[in-house]
C-alpha cells in the first residue's frame, strides 16, 4: 500500500518544512506540495495532479483536512474521487483514516467544522470591513488607472480601442470612463 503526501500552505510567506518533514515520518516516498490557497480546488495543480493519478489501495496523506479544503463542498469532491479510485485519505495530526468506519466519520465532523471556521473567518472579515468604511478608514483599493489619460484621448478624437492599447487597459474600461 503506497502512501502519497500532499503538503499545502495559503501563501508562499509560509514554510512547507514541517508538514513535509511529517509526511516522510507517515512514510510517504512521494510527496508533493503546493503554496495555494484552500479556498478553492482551481489552480491546485499539485492536488490535482495525485487525484488523477492515484491508484487503488494507495492513500493521500495529509497533515490536517484543512490543508485539502476549506469547504464541506470542496471535501466532499476530493473524497468521492479518492472513493472512485478506491483509495484512501488518511491525517497524520487528526483521528482521520478513511479505510475505517470510525476514521470516515470524523473525516465528515473535521469537514463541517472547517467550513465553519471559515465562514466565521469572512463574516468577522466583513464585519471589520464595515466598521472601517464607517470611519472612514477603509477607502478599498486605490484606482490603477489614470481615467484623465482616457479622457484627454476621448476628447482628442482616438478610438477606444487604441487607447486601450497605448494604455494597457480594457476597451471595456474606456467605455466606462466615455460613457460617464
Amino acid at each position: 500500500m503506497s502512501r502519497i503526501g500532499y503538503a499545502r500552505t495559503s501563501t508562499t510567506d509560509q514554510n512547507l518544512e514541517a508538514q513535509v518533514l511529517a509526511l516522510e515520518a507517515a512514510g510517504c516516498h512521494l510527496i508533493r506540495s503546493e503554496q495555494k490557497s484552500g479556498a478553492s480546488l482551481k489552480e491546485r495543480i499539485e492536488l490535482q495532479t495525485i487525484l488523477d493519478f492515484i491508484h487503488p489501495s494507495e492513500t493521500l496523506v495529509v497533515t490536517r483536512i484543512d490543508r485539502l479544503a476549506r469547504s464541506m463542498h470542496d471535501l466532499q469532491v476530493i473524497a468521492r474521487r479518492l472513493q472512485d479510485k478506491g483509495a484512501h485519505l488518511f491525517a497524520t495530526e487528526q483521528p482521520i483514516d478513511t479505510s475505517t468506519a470510525a476514521g470516515k466519520a470524523f473525516f465528515d465532523m473535521l469537514g463541517v467544522f472547517a467550513e465553519f471556521e471559515t465562514n466565521l473567518r469572512r463574516e468577522r472579515q466583513a464585519e471589520g470591513i464595515a466598521a472601517a468604511k464607517t470611519r472612514g478608514a477603509y477607502k478599498g483599493r486605490p484606482p490603477q488607472i489614470d481615467t484623465k489619460k482616457i479622457e484627454v484621448r476621448l476628447a482628442a478624437g482616438q478610438s477606444p480601442t487604441e487607447i486601450a492599447r497605448e494604455l494597457g487597459v480594457s476597451r471595456g474600461t474606456v467605455y466606462k470612463v466615455k460613457n460617464r
